[in-house]
């Protein structure tokens, strides 16, 4: 098989004009260069576009069944080494069952250790990766050692080594994905070297009558009842892997509209069966489009989907469909508007009954467990009546399913609906539609009765007042220790009283996760406050605890949970007080070894985020933080005063809470 392989040139270094060692079951493409002194083991993938260059640092060794995907880059410096597994020195120890995706940069002295996956674009340098961590896209790792088995986010940046250790642990679902990518690899090897070998490929194309040269998966003249080899390739592919086989078909109308409906299941292992089940299938639906896709029975996801029949024979672009999935029957079809046998809540019978009545189109996304964390939904096809919607409820149940309200004469969302998580059939709705909501009511004193705190509640009519917009960000464990937020769901409302129900909604759908709200400037396109409003241990929460009295109404003595915020005192006063909240932040800033100072602000500079650096306190007793802070509240009376929590090692902040306002309220 030619590549492009070649000796490492002469240099002071290195004389001896050493060339690669490629094991024989390796595929290397041959749009790839591979240079000097690299140690390819047993079944490796080497994609096109690669560059893997020990002519500086060197040696390189890539460890058996390791992919190198498109575009990657291998290099190392002159200077630095690694210790590889077998106790030798390297400039780039890569193990086994290694993916290092499109795009990535692994530069020695560098060693990633059985069974890692570096993601899309990410840089590896000056770094030892233990076994079984997965990096996720456009990550830096330099300068540190990342213990086995941890988890880099998308983004983050690990330059020094407390950061890494503060990494969470690989879950479940993130090893198998890593598995699964191999896994794949290793099937398009043994495909690439097959098309190389004329005694593997002949077979193959001899093995159907040679009237297919479409090759575009499918049959060119609609309904043949006969396969391609491609297909018959590709189903011997999944069978081979373990997977079951199962098929949909469509006519002109449902297919426009993504209706498909499920032929008989594929229930057999044997190739030839599943084959001549497919025959059947596409011969009893000739004028109908049909897809095959395959089927983990373990993991319950649909594999590689494909277009294999369409009427007019023409080519189309395939759509991967991944995620959880089991074969539902087929349903019921119902022929109405207004009824549904979907299992939904009346609350969101309502609201699409209401999108409807107004015009509205109705839009579906929907997205498996790994796409829901990322929000990378995929579009589904637009509903035109609960038939619909119960029919792709049931064609991606186990996955999480979304609605979308769009009005057509300002082209644009005006609502967001979840009705279907894994495992569910009926879920309240996430988000409230701009266009319908419910107003909190009013007590006989005139306070909201409402079920997030009187903080939460003045800050929101706060932020209306000044002209501010809000927004909800929210994370789980793992996410909130490397600050990597998730936008929630979009906060539409106009008033406080909209808001206020749509962050009630909120809170509810994200129950066991942190959730902080946002204000945002929407003229200077900026933040100008973030507060932590729900934890997952119940401690911050935007809900108030309210004790019911023997009349069945609520204890008017019970305290809402605070929020972190100093209340400036009148004029009569004569002291400052801290608030309960700030004070309690202080003394987990000083028992964490942080760095205590504060910021000041006035009207014009509060705007512009101009802040002024007032003072550092460098005390580590709290009875000599507390004068301090009284005095720059007292000191900068009238003007915004924030907290600033400093890490002294990472030189970094760790904190910043607005504890005074010119009048007085919570930001």
């Amino acid at each position: 098989m030619p590549h492009r392989n070649e000796a490492a040139p002469p240099t002071p270094w290195s004389k001896g004009l050493v060339q690669p060692k490629i094991d024989e079951t390796a595929y290397i493409h041959s749009f790839s260069n591979i240079i000097g002194d690299v140690r390819v083991g047993a079944n490796v993938l080497v994609a096109p576009g690669t560059s893997i260059r020990a002519d500086e640092g060197t040696p390189f060794s890539i460890g058996s069944g390791t992919n190198i995907q498109d575009g990657v880059v291998i290099h190392g410096l002159e200077q630095g080494r690694v210790i590889g597994d077998d106790q030798q020195k390297y400039s780039v120890w890569i193990g086994n069952n290694v993916s290092i995706t499109h795009k990535a940069l692994v530069h020695g002295p560098c060693y990633i250790g059985d069974d890692c996956f570096i993601g899309f674009r990410s840089t590896v340098f000056n770094a030892r990766i233990g076994e079984g961590c997965i990096v996720m896209l456009h990550a830096l790792i330099q300068d540190v050692e990342i213990a086995p088995g941890k988890y880099v986010p998308s983004g983050a940046i690990i330059t020094n080594q407390q950061q890494a250790d503060r990494l969470p642990d690989v879950l479940p679902d993130d090893m198998e994905f890593a598995h699964h990518v191999v896994g794949i690899n290793e099937s398009l090897r043994q495909g690439y070297l097959c098309a190389n070998n004329m005694s593997c490929i002949t077979p193959i194309r001899n093995e159907m009558n040679i009237n297919y040269t479409n090759g575009n998966g499918y049959s060119s003249s609609g309904g043949t009842g006969r396969l391609t080899p491609e297909v018959i390739a590709h189903v011997k592919q999944l069978v081979s892997q373990g997977y079951y086989v199962g098929t949909e078909h469509a006519d002109t109308r449902h297919f426009k509209t993504g209706s498909w409906k499920t032929c008989s299941p594929i229930e057999s292992t044997n190739s030839s069966e599943v084959v001549a089940a497919l025959e059947g299938c596409i011969a009893e639906h000739a004028a109908e489009y049909v897809r095959m896709f395959g089927i983990d029975p373990k993991a319950k996801r649909r594999i590689s989907p494909i277009m294999i029949q369409r009427p007019d024979g023409k080519k189309v672009a395939q759509k991967s469909t991944t995620g959880n999935y089991s074969v539902p029957a087929a349903p019921t079809r119902v022929k109405t508007t207004t009824g549904n046998t979907t299992g939904l809540t009346p609350e969101v019978v309502n609201q699409v009954n209401s999108l409807m009545s107004q015009g509205c189109k109705i839009g579906t996304e929907y997205a498996n467990e790994r796409r829901f964390k990322t929000s990378s939904w995929q579009n589904g096809p637009t509903m035109q009546g609960w038939a619909d919607i119960e029919q792709f409820l049931a064609e991606h149940s186990g996955e999480y399913v979304r609605l979308i309200g769009v009005d057509p004469s300002v082209r644009r969302r005006v609502a967001e609906v979840l009705i279907q998580k894994p495992g569910d059939r009926s879920i309240q709705q996430s988000v409230s539609t701009s266009r319908s909501y419910q107003a909190p009511v009013s007590n006989q004193n005139g306070a909201v009765q409402t079920g997030l705190s009187q903080e939460v509640v003045d800050k929101v009519r706060s932020l209306f007042n000044q002209g501010y917009r809000i927004s909800l960000e929210h994370a789980n464990e793992r996410r909130f220790k490397t600050s990597s937020w998730m936008s929630g769901a979009p906060i539409s409302a106009t008033n406080p009283s909209q808001a206020i129900t749509e962050l009630e909604l909120a809170l509810a759908e994200y129950s066991g996760e942190y959730v902080r709200l946002i204000g945002v400037d929407t003229n200077a396109k900026r933040r100008v406050m973030e507060t932590v409003i729900q934890q997952p241990n119940g401690k911050g929460q935007g809900f108030a605890s309210l004790k019911a009295t023997s009349n069945g109404a609520s204890n008017s003595a019970a305290q809402p949970v605070p929020i972190p915020i100093y209340s400036s005192v009148t004029a009569s006063s004569t002291t400052q007080k801290l608030n309960q909240d700030v004070i309690e932040q202080v003394r987990s800033l000083i028992a964490g070894g942080y760095k205590i100072g504060t910021e000041y602000a006035d009207q014009r500079r509060f705007r512009t985020s101009s802040w002024k650096t007032d003072t550092q306190i460098d005390a580590r007793r709290e009875a000599d933080v507390f004068p301090v802070l009284e005095k720059s509240l007292a000191q900068h009376e009238g003007e915004y005063v924030r907290l600033i929590g400093i890490d002294p090692k990472a030189k970094r902040r760790v904190l910043e809470m607005i504890i005074q306002q010119p009048n007085g309220k919570g930001n």
